[in-house]
């Protein structure tokens, strides 16, 4: 038994779209497609399906394509023909779009034309244009699972020093020296309380919820205390405040960096840089985050992580494009696009690929 619940079986734009009658005849198609699609669709002569995780995203482009046919002719059908896919991929070809946008569209599209020709006999389709992956238009330079685990475990050693009380004399003295240079102060007016300030949690709530969240840089530095709900483990983004969209987000947090954030939101009460201002983070000049000091920690991190940076572009965004790639794995597109405050759909898509670690242990697994 199919669960269609868990199915994108009529988009948000569709459902504008179309009257009553057509909205429930949209989505018997839908679910025809998909239910033969997961029994058969594969290797239909021996009943060998797709997998959900694969049916998911492409659903979304399918999709897509039915609102390309009702635009073309003006009008709703679920009648397809080979002129219709020829057209679309004509379409796509003339459109300012990663080669690997396209290609993820017409592989869906061979997938919805695999049903049509086996169930409806419309006859095996063959596209007159082909498109080839084009690398440098995905996201580029995005961490790895096991270098998101490892960035996270920086953040907890970045500028961390020893506990005051388990230090020498001799040793404290050299911390002192040191926490003197870091904080710009006299050595004489460093304090027990400029250890707890080192040992913070600023840099590890700012970059966990990063990780979580995948915020831009912008939104970094527009985030305020209004955000935080640390009770329910969220991020709440104003539309006045969201990057790049019009709608209020909801953006949910591991529960803990959600404690992070609390034990940060806690803690900053205490410096007076922050008394004047609502933002969430701020530099140690007590300037806003931006592009250029995010960079500068996340490279930060890969040292102490031990993450080799060379010939990578690494920036917020390689933390941004971890979020959509790992999300749109382990959930779908629109996961992806919600977590990410993406407006629209087609956006997402460009997360659509197979992890690197994915495809090497696919090579194991092949000998």
């Amino acid at each position: 038994m199919i669960d269609f619940e868990d199915y994108p079986i009529v988009t948000e734009n569709s459902e504008d779209y179309l009257n009553h009658r057509q909205l429930m005849d949209y989505k018997a198609e839908r679910k025809e497609c998909f239910r033969w699609l997961l029994t058969y669709g594969k290797k239909p002569d021996e009943a060998d399906g797709y997998a959900p995780g694969t049916i998911k995203p492409r659903s979304y482009r399918m999709d897509r394509f039915y609102r390309y046919v009702w635009e073309l002719e003006e009008g709703y059908t679920v009648n397809l023909n080979h002129d219709h896919a020829d057209s679309w991929m004509d379409h796509l070809a003339r459109r300012d779009v990663s080669a690997t946008h396209k290609r993820n569209c017409q592989k869906s599209l061979k997938m919805l034309y695999k049903w049509l020709c086996h169930e409806r006999g419309l006859g095996e389709w063959e596209p007159e244009i082909t498109f080839s992956a084009d690398s440098s238009t995905q996201p580029r330079d995005y961490l790895t699972k096991e270098e998101r685990g490892l960035i996270r475990d920086a953040a907890l050693e970045y500028g961390s020093i020893p506990s005051y009380n388990n230090l020498s004399p001799a040793e404290r003295d050299r911390w002192k020296q040191h926490l003197a240079q870091r904080f710009e102060k006299p050595k004489s007016s460093v304090t027990p309380k400029d250890w707890q300030r080192a040992n913070g949690w600023k840099i590890p709530s700012l970059v966990w919820t990063c990780l979580d969240a995948g915020l831009r840089p912008t939104e970094v530095k527009r985030s305020t205390m209004s955000w935080v709900d640390t009770s329910n483990s969220v991020l709440r983004i104003p539309k006045e405040d969201s990057a790049k969209n019009r709608d209020n987000w909801v953006v949910g947090l591991r529960d803990r960096t959600a404690e992070a954030l609390s034990n940060w939101c806690q803690e900053r009460r205490a410096y007076p840089k922050y008394d004047e201002t609502e933002s969430i983070w701020l530099t140690r000049e007590g300037n806003p985050w931006d592009v250029s000091s995010l960079r500068y920690l996340l490279r930060r991190l890969c040292d102490i992580a031990g993450i080799d940076t060379t010939h990578r572009q690494m920036s917020a965004y390689s933390i941004r494009h971890s979020v959509g790639t790992y999300m749109t794995r382990e959930e779908d597109l629109a996961a992806a696009q919600a977590q990410l405050r993406h407006k629209s759909a087609e956006t997402t898509m460009k997360y659509d690929q197979t992890p690197v670690e994915d495809r090497q242990n696919a090579l194991d697994r092949m000998g």
